[in-house]
């Protein structure tokens, strides 16, 4: 990859974009005004009360900075006007829901597991063998799309958002072949709750799929107590309607506000996970450039790269200090060990935990690693240096975090996930 990388396009995409650079040269596009967005969810939805509004700053940042600055091809800038209308109608329907149900507000969203490192450490495989567990409940991929229960779902019968999940994974398919060999995305799987956190307009999301340094910068500042109160409403929503005994919770964005999320989610365990992050650079870049080219036609690969190794390293250097303030709330699971021996570490977490190990949970989790083996959906090839980064920058940048956790450098070789 290089400045002048081009992401994979479709040829019905390429055409949509065609015809929408025409329309656009009329002064017709999709529009990211705030007020266009609200109206639209109104609509859709028949309801017109948001409750809380101190998310339209958040809104009108993130709106602008995608209009602005994520230089989105019309498609890509169909979708996220669509996405953010679908946020505003999530939030509407939460609204109207709590109103009606106000026994969700009393859930109680016991001390839950939180795995939080950094991408590319093993996480993924991690949350799906602890999801497996019978007695814990993960965020699926499907909730993640709509958390908010269908009127057209029928006892007996398969949830109908699991067919727009369904729908929506052929999608990404469809827009970007390659990206399942880099990150599973499945309808029914576990999926990370910084898709809930996107709900709140306060999430790490806007940032890893679309090029808004504005939103970025505006989002380092914020108090994200308001976005972690939102996620505990929405776990309350899912759990209300699919009860869940203790959640698994993952995703690497929590690095960064463990202290909000250990103030929201008092007793919640840590599972830091770890790897050399030279490795993990280069995989994860390569993740994101798939990602941004999905949006957008002129994806910087070095741009995004840079970007995220100093935002990645901030986050590691963050929960150093809560770790030093909440010592007992951490556990930490390197790569290597999971990789070596995955049930040799689940025990050691279950012990952390306080939670047992039951039969039928370990067999759940054999069944749960046949399904998930590595390279599923195929090979994923990268090379760091396609990102204008080299072992060194990345050596230096994570130096402290490496000494701290005695985190091992691997053997050089062609780099893959």
């Amino acid at each position: 990859m290089d400045h002048n990388w081009k992401p994979y396009r479709p040829r019905v995409i390429a055409l949509i974009n065609a015809i929408g650079r025409l329309l656009s040269l009329l002064g017709l596009r999709s529009s990211l005004n705030e007020d266009s967005l609200s109206a639209a969810a109104r609509r859709k939805t028949g309801l017109t009360n948001f409750g809380d509004e101190s998310f339209r700053e958040a809104l009108r940042v993130l709106a602008a900075s995608a209009d602005n600055e994520a230089r989105l091809h019309p498609f890509g800038r169909w979708v996220i006007r669509n996405r953010l209308i679908g946020i505003l109608v999530v939030r509407l329907q939460v609204q109207d829901l709590l109103g009606k149900h106000p026994e969700i507000a009393e859930q109680e969203i016991a001390a839950p597991l939180v795995i939080a490192g950094l991408q590319r450490t093993g996480t993924t495989m991690l949350h799906r063998l602890l999801a497996a567990d019978p007695n814990l409940r993960a965020l699926l991929s499907w909730e993640a799309i709509n958390p908010i229960p269908s009127p057209k779902a029928k006892a007996g019968e398969p949830d109908p958002r699991i067919k727009a999940a369904v729908i929506a994974e052929k999608g990404l398919a469809y827009l970007a072949p390659d990206f399942f060999a880099i990150h599973p995305v499945e309808a029914d799987a576990p999926e990370e709750d910084v898709l809930l956190l996107e709900y709140a307009l306060l999430s790490q999301v806007p940032e890893a799929t679309l090029w808004v340094p504005g939103y970025g910068r505006w989002l380092a500042q914020q108090d994200m107590t308001p976005a972690y109160e939102y996620l505990r409403t929405l776990l309350q929503v899912l759990q209300w309607q699919r009860g869940a005994q203790r959640w698994v919770l993952k995703t690497p964005a929590h690095l960064e506000h463990l202290d909000v999320l250990l103030r929201v989610f008092p007793g919640a365990k840590i599972i830091q996970t770890h790897r050399d992050p030279v490795r993990t650079t280069g995989s994860f870049s390569s993740m994101l450039a798939h990602g941004f080219g999905v949006f957008s036609d002129a994806v910087d690969p070095a741009q995004i790269a840079r970007l995220w190794l100093d935002k990645n390293a901030a986050m590691v250097q963050r929960a150093r200090v809560v770790r030093r303030q909440h010592p007992d709330a951490f556990i930490d699971v390197t790569y290597y060990d999971l990789m070596a021996d995955p049930m040799a570490q689940v025990e050691r977490i279950y012990a952390f935990a306080g939670l047992e190990l039951s039969d039928a949970a370990r067999a759940a989790m054999h069944a749960s690693r046949q399904r998930n083996r590595k390279d599923k959906y195929g090979r994923h090839s990268y090379r760091l240096q396609d990102f204008g980064l080299s072992p060194e920058i990345v050596h230096e940048k994570f130096a402290d975090y490496r000494e701290f956790f005695a985190i091992p450098v691997e053997t050089p070789q062609e780099e893959s996930a």
